[in-house]
């Protein structure tokens, strides 16, 4: 079967979305956020965290599927110094697309924890717009 033609450039998907953002997911398809980081150049970096049961499980899921250096310490912090620290020094980035999609929610990662990983991306987002560098993530809970 064949796929409706698409009328608009993948990029078009962000259009009013700010350049740095952490925000829910909600009307975005997967597809096309990547479809617009390969069409701006930007990086496409996806985590399923859906098979996650707590904190730990989270960060060891995110060291997987971001691919983060083997050097990780595997906390909040050490997470935010490999979104930031090495990737600034390695030279002008393009920008970023981050989808965590199924965050869980349960007793082991709760409301406090979500948010603390999420405030570690909206950190991560101001230090990229102080840099000029867009930083959009997407969420959504499990």
């Amino acid at each position: 079967m064949d796929r409706p033609l698409r009328t608009e450039s993948p990029e078009s998907a962000l259009k009013g979305v700010r350049p740095n953002i952490v925000q829910s997911i909600r009307a975005f398809r997967v597809q096309d956020l990547q479809d617009a980081a390969r069409s701006m150049g930007q990086h496409f970096l996806y985590a399923n965290l859906a098979t996650a049961q707590s904190k730990q499980d989270v960060l060891d899921l995110l060291a997987q599927q971001f691919i983060l250096p083997a050097h990780f310490g595997k906390n909040f912090d050490a997470l935010y110094d490999c979104m930031t620290d090495p990737v600034h020094k390695s030279g002008p980035q393009p920008g970023f697309i981050v989808v965590l999609e199924q965050i869980p929610a349960n007793a082991k990662f709760d409301k406090e924890a979500r948010e603390q990983l999420l405030d570690i991306f909206r950190d991560t987002a101001d230090y990229w717009a102080e840099r000029k560098v867009p930083f959009r993530c997407f969420y959504s809970f499990l």
